[in-house]
């Protein structure tokens, strides 16, 4: 009998070790599971527009900018011209979105342009937002930013990201093409989009909608 004790508690502590095992082997690849999930969740982007996605914050330098609002640009009411999104630092409101602050804004074309339309374009919409004399103050300033265009392609992004005391940055798919002083030509230049005069009033409105 105590032999036969002995086996049956032996059988028994060798079943619960495999049980505590297992839940282990369990909660570990549920934890695991978990762990995944929220890796996966914090990287997924905030805002999708036609498509394309966009990061809920984005870090330039020191500054941290959070996600504002994204939109839609469309030609003539049907066609779709980019989507964009706008970016301001951590506790900025949108009423000072043309002021001496961190912002961002990124552009996803759905169509080929080339350099040299996008030149024109950024001048013909400076002219329409900036008055006279200081379109001639900064008109060195735009044709060096103008020269750093390049031809895009459809699902390329260009960016612009301006810094306080570092200037305005334009980038292509995250490379950067060169940065242009001034909290006066920043302010400008996003203008265009975000100005009185914007290049589109839809899209503004969507661009500084608080999320």
């Amino acid at each position: 009998m105590g032999k036969d004790y002995g086996a049956v508690r032996t059988r028994a502590e060798a079943r619960l070790g495999e049980t505590r095992r297992a839940m282990r082997c369990i909660s570990t690849s549920f934890l695991s599971g978990m762990a995944a999930a929220c890796l996966m969740a914090s990287a997924a982007p905030a805002a999708e527009v036609e498509g394309v996605r966009f990061v809920e914050r984005h870090q330039a330098g020191d500054a941290l900018l959070r996600l504002q609002g994204v939109g839609l640009l469309r030609y003539r009411v049907v066609f779709k011209g980019y989507a964009a999104a706008f970016y301001l630092g951590e506790e900025v409101g949108p009423e000072r979105v043309l002021e001496d602050v961190p912002r961002r804004l990124e552009i996803a074309y759905f169509w080929s342009i080339p350099a040299s339309a996008l030149a024109q374009a950024t001048r013909d919409a400076l002219a329409r937002n900036v008055d006279p004399e200081t379109l001639a103050r900064l008109r060195s300033r735009i044709e060096r930013f103008n020269a750093l265009y390049e031809d895009v392609e459809p699902n390329d992004r260009y960016s612009l990201t301006y810094l306080p005391g570092r200037g305005t940055e334009l980038a292509l798919n995250g490379a950067p093409l060169g940065v242009i002083e001034g909290a006066d030509f920043s302010a400008a230049l996003f203008a265009i989009w975000l100005g009185e005069k914007p290049l589109d009033a839809r899209l503004r409105a969507q661009l500084l909608a608080d999320r």
